[in-house]
């Protein structure tokens, strides 16, 4: 897995003229920029996807289809297409484009450690490379408009399972367990970290896994797992076998029934999943998946720079 990641990031590096080149690479030491995220939209570090040709296009494709797995990269280029569709919603005001996101490299592989980052509107995928791992959090999908329907059934919702999943859990979970899990009335407008550069001190609330019964136990670690695969088999293997699964909290916050605003989070020791659907009389989505102290490879790099001091 890790030659298939170096092979392809060197492969996306091929492609690049020296112009671009300079744009796209960064170093990995720059830890504000390695941890400067953002899911609104905008101009961000490295080099266009609508400026770059058609091999340039493909070559970024395969830097995410390397390490997602095969639904997560269909939502990511689900998500990436919404944005021509939100455009012609707003009347083309504001210019959306589906070539609005943006790829930079932080090093090199051969020089470990390394990564890079694919972002823009309701994406950003954070990979990073170190000691002979691979980190890939903050992880965020979202989706405006998150359903489109023709006669009240859906066409299109991209993050369909990432709402499903949670409702199969609550409804499943007992009337005591749910009085637990569900922690206000009025959801948060966004998510409750947003875009911060470290997830903080954020308390764990609603039903601890101990306080549910099998099923909904196997439900609750069922959607961890949901969001730890979209990456590649072997590295959400990696995630889910680090997970602490007897301290994991699930909280919902909003209206539970469906069309209403919502939100909710899972929470554990290393470990937060947040997800909102609140704007647009809940049509518009966003989800994160985040590791406490190993969002844009902290930990690994922290790793990596002691070995070397050490050495």
């Amino acid at each position: 897995m890790l030659h298939e990641i170096a092979e392809v990031t060197r492969g996306f590096l091929g492609t690049l003229d020296e112009d671009r080149r300079a744009a796209a690479v960064r170093p990995v030491s720059d830890d504000d920029l390695r941890r400067r995220w953002a899911y609104t939209p905008g101009p961000r570090p490295g080099v266009r996807y609508g400026d770059l040709d058609r091999a340039q296009r493909k070559a970024v494709h395969r830097l995410l289809a390397r390490v997602l797995s095969p639904h997560a990269y269909a939502q990511v280029t689900a998500v990436m297409a919404l944005e021509d569709v939100l455009d012609d919603r707003e009347g083309g005001g504001r210019d959306r484009h589906q070539g609005d996101y943006w790829t930079v490299l932080l090093g090199e592989p051969g020089d470990e450690p390394y990564g890079w980052r694919v972002e823009g509107h309701h994406l950003s995928v954070s990979v990073v490379v170190a000691e002979g791992r691979v980190s890939a959090t903050p992880f965020f999908l979202g989706a405006n408009p998150a359903r489109t329907t023709y006669r009240g059934r859906a066409v299109s919702q991209p993050l369909r399972l990432e709402e499903e999943l949670a409702r199969e859990l609550l409804d499943r979970m007992g009337r005591t367990a749910r009085g637990l899990a569900v922690v206000a009335d009025t959801p948060p407008p966004d998510l409750r970290t947003g875009n911060s550069p470290r997830v903080g001190d954020v308390e764990p609330a609603g039903v601890a896994v101990g306080q549910l019964d099998r099923g909904s136990r196997e439900l609750l670690v069922g959607l961890v797992r949901y969001y730890l695969d979209r990456l590649t088999g072997d590295l959400a293997d990696e995630e889910f076998d680090a997970l602490d699964l007897g301290r994991l909290h699930f909280a919902w916050e909003g209206s539970t029934r469906r069309g209403e605003g919502h939100y909710y989070r899972v929470q554990g020791p290393e470990l937060l999943i947040e997800y909102d659907n609140t704007a647009n009389d809940a049509n518009h989505a966003h989800s994160v998946w985040r590791r406490r102290s190993g969002d844009f490879g902290e930990d690994l790099l922290a790793a990596h720079r002691a070995a070397v001091g050490h050495a």
